[in-house]
């Protein structure tokens, strides 16, 4: 309330020193402040925005206990309003009676202003404080001014934390969560158009989910924001606090994950024409590398002797066949149904692709080792001959074996691979330097006149 409660300078009750006129003046000009201050507070409380919400709200749960404890809270409070205001008047019609008071009204005014002279009756007292166990409330109770106003300061505070609090979360959740909920009305809209729908797609599921949330959610929140309140540790002063989010912030990562899928299957509606020609080009390509590889596993079987061929498989059907399901998807707009399916295809598509040209190579190998074979023999005839050796018979006739061997059919690749690694020692022998002996002479060779070598 902003007013402490506090006994009127150094005066004590009327059993103790009477107040002298400039004290008397002096405590009546204080209370009245006081009286003043406590007046508007209460006013303030009065006309407060989360008192009147309230008020014409149906509550339940914590703030349904704690609202009807404010309410007898604030009742008691005007209840001790109107004791101190009349007590005060009371005291200031005393004073009014002459400038300079007698003893007696001085008398009268120390224990007015200083004892305990304000009566409350016991039912408006014990409206606040319940009767104890040893007996029922007191009919009446007797209070100083400043005792009535340290019990108003209390009372005020635990109301108005109350309220602040209760106001605080209708301000801060409502609103928030009907946004969200509109958000969450246009992004199922969207989610309907291209077929996310409940039953049908998780995302479906997800959307419904989070509507029965916010629906369970705001409905909890008008009726008991209390429970969505979170006291500041350690504050005493009144609403001091915070609003509890965390529910509201759940459903709204739920929402946006959802959104986002919902992002990818649009996407997936804009793309699904390119790629569903992406996806028929690399199975046209894996089917025509299978075609290869299956002719060429032909001709090494009728070119190729005593070699292990690997078999080849057949075209990918089975995929073929999901293309064919993927672009009736797309025919039929069910967009939820087509993204993940293009998602898996295009994986496997593109392992299909990698298999056949593995299949290719595989089967080609022996084919490329016989083609390494003749370029390594010819490689070795094109050197003898640029040393002047080509015409020497013994490597005439190991080339002509070797040659016959590679080019000829079915081809013994370990046996061709012998023939050639002959010719090669061979030409190694014919090209290596020979030593000459004599007075005057130096080792010479072939590649001495040549100008060659290895």
């Amino acid at each position: 309330m902003g007013v402490a409660g506090s006994s009127p300078g150094s005066a004590g009750s009327a059993r103790g020193p009477v107040l002298d006129r400039d004290q008397a003046d002096r405590a009546l000009a204080r209370l009245g402040a006081e009286h003043e201050a406590i007046e508007t507070s209460l006013l303030a409380l009065q006309d407060h925005a989360g008192r009147r919400l309230l008020e014409g709200a149906e509550l339940t749960g914590v703030t349904k206990d704690r609202w009807a404890s404010a309410e007898q809270s604030i009742t008691l409070l005007w209840t001790y309003f109107d004791a101190y205001t009349a007590a005060l008047e009371g005291a200031r019609e005393v004073r009014a009676r002459r400038r300079w008071p007698s003893r007696e009204d001085l008398v009268e005014l120390t224990d007015v202003l200083t004892g305990e002279g304000v009566t409350v009756s016991g039912g408006a007292h014990a409206h606040g404080h319940p009767a104890s166990i040893t007996g029922p409330a007191k009919l009446s109770e007797q209070f100083s001014l400043a005792d009535l106003v340290g019990r108003m300061n209390d009372l005020y505070a635990s109301s108005l934390d109350m309220v602040v609090a209760a106001d605080a979360v209708w301000s801060a959740l409502p609103a928030r969560i009907d946004l969200l909920a509109a958000e969450l009305h246009r992004t199922r809209s969207l989610a309907h158009s291209v077929g996310v729908r409940p039953g049908e797609h998780p995302a479906g599921d997800d959307l419904e989910s989070i509507t029965q949330e916010l629906t369970l959610l705001r409905s909890q929140v008008v009726s008991d924001p209390l429970a969505f309140w979170r006291p500041a540790p350690g504050s005493s002063a009144p609403g001091g606090g915070r609003p509890d989010t965390d529910r509201y912030d759940r459903a709204a990562r739920a929402l946006e994950e959802v959104r986002r899928e919902v992002d990818a299957v649009l996407t997936v509606r804009q793309d699904a024409e390119q790629r569903l020609v992406q996806l028929r080009d690399v199975l046209s390509r894996a089917d025509r590398t299978l075609t290869e590889a299956r002719s060429a596993r032909g001709e090494v079987l009728a070119k190729i002797a005593a070699s292990e061929v690997p078999a080849v498989s057949g075209p990918p059907t089975a995929l073929q066949e999901l293309l064919a399901t993927a672009a009736e998807y797309r025919r039929r707009a069910q967009w939820h149904r087509l993204s993940p399916l293009l998602d898996s295809l295009e994986r496997d598509a593109e392992s299909e692709l990698l298999r056949a040209r593995e299949s290719l190579t595989a089967v080609t190998a022996p084919l490329a080792v016989r083609a390494e074979l003749r370029g390594r023999l010819d490689a070795y005839r094109a050197k003898v001959a640029r040393h002047g050796m080509a015409e020497d018979p013994q490597l005439i006739e190991r080339y002509d074996a070797a040659r016959r061997m590679l080019w000829s059919a079915p081809c013994d690749l370990r046996v061709a691979e012998q023939a050639v690694l002959r010719y090669q020692e061979t030409a190694r022998d014919v090209l290596a330097p020979r030593p000459t002996t004599g007075p005057n002479s130096s080792v010479t060779g072939p590649n001495d006149r040549t100008n060659g070598g290895n």
